[in-house]
């Protein structure tokens, strides 16, 4: 095996790309400004040590406390919890959310041997009990793993006093049509119905 084929054997084990999308990387990469490619295998090598979980949130973050956590401007009363820390941008690049998060890492799933003590639940439950949190949404995705965090998660925090517990609304995207949708997400819609 040579160093191409290396390379795309590497490039090939991340998500979303095969064979064919690693081969054509590798081949940019050769035809590529050199101080480019050092300067991209410098932050690809450096990447683990500058990176790392938010010590309240569990987003990633150069510092200790992520800038979503720093800020004092967001609102610390609402809590919106994800399973992974880039469902953190995806959220924040909708610039509809003005509250903090909670990554779990994860979400419960027994067939993989992942439970709830696997996942951040702990944290997130100190949070909770320090009196300031009145609403924690949870936004994990809408799998049978995501439900079902979502219903552990839900039951576990409707005890606590005062405290709101919602769930990411879910259904029909925009722009889709519905010939195109699956019955769970017809079925969620119907659920989810609102008057306008």
């Amino acid at each position: 095996m040579n160093a191409i084929d290396e390379l795309t054997d590497s490039f090939s084990r991340l998500p979303g790309i095969g064979k064919k999308s690693a081969g054509r990387l590798v081949n940019y990469i050769l035809k590529a400004d050199a101080h480019w490619v050092q300067r991209f295998a410098t932050q690809l090598a450096t990447l683990q040590e500058k990176i790392h979980p938010c010590s309240i949130c569990g987003a990633w973050t150069e510092d200790d406390v992520c800038p979503v956590c720093a800020d004092p401007l967001r609102d610390h009363s609402l809590i919106c919890v994800v399973e992974q820390p880039q469902d953190v941008a995806t959220i924040e690049s909708a610039h509809e959310y003005s509250g903090v998060f909670h990554v779990l890492g994860g979400v419960i799933a027994p067939l993989e041997g992942i439970g709830p003590d696997q996942l951040r639940i702990a944290p997130l439950i100190e949070r909770v009990r320090g009196g300031e949190v009145k609403e924690v949404i949870l936004a994990t995705n809408p799998t049978v793993e995501g439900d079902t965090t979502a219903l552990y998660l839900q039951r576990l925090l409707s005890p606590v006093d005062g405290l709101r517990v919602t769930r990411l609304a879910s259904g029909l995207p925009v722009g889709g049509d519905l010939e195109y949708a699956d019955k769970l997400t017809l079925a969620r819609s119907f659920r989810g119905r609102q008057t306008f």
